[in-house]
């Protein structure tokens, strides 16, 4: 999946109020009523602002698409993905508070590091996760 905009217009788009995609609001897939893409997208792009400070993402050379999931068992979760705005590959997702009802409420970051075999990070909460990878 390419993206016309990087993330730092995204970002920019989103300190003045705005999407830049207002039809679907950064996501990609969602299993939720389009009514509440705004809230979560809302959301999400300020759990993006803080993972990209904190993973210094070069915010000119990626872009950051949203996916509501639905796991077979457990409740509705949302994601973000970090992509890179040439090819269109996932270099992290992140996913502040997992649906699944084996990990609910754990947050993830996955990554093309490890090709997505297993977390990059875990943690017990968005905050916490936020906090470990400030330390790492």
């Amino acid at each position: 999946m390419r993206h016309e905009y990087n993330l730092r217009e995204q970002l920019e788009a989103f300190e003045v109020g705005t999407f830049l995609d207002d039809d679907s609001f950064y996501f990609y897939d969602w299993f939720c009523r389009d009514a509440s893409l705004n809230r979560k997208a809302q959301s999400l792009m300020t759990k993006v602002k803080k993972f990209v400070k904190v993973a210094q993402v070069d915010l000119d050379k990626t872009y950051v698409f949203f996916k509501n999931n639905c796991p077979m068992v457990g409740s509705l979760y949302d994601d973000f993905r970090i992509c890179d705005k040439e090819s269109g590959d996932v270099i992290y997702t992140v996913t502040p508070s997992c649906g699944h009802k084996r990990s609910k409420g754990v947050a993830h970051v996955w990554g093309k590091a490890n090709e997505f075999k297993e977390p990059l990070f875990d943690a017990e909460s968005w905050s916490q996760l936020i906090k470990t990878l400030v330390v790492v």
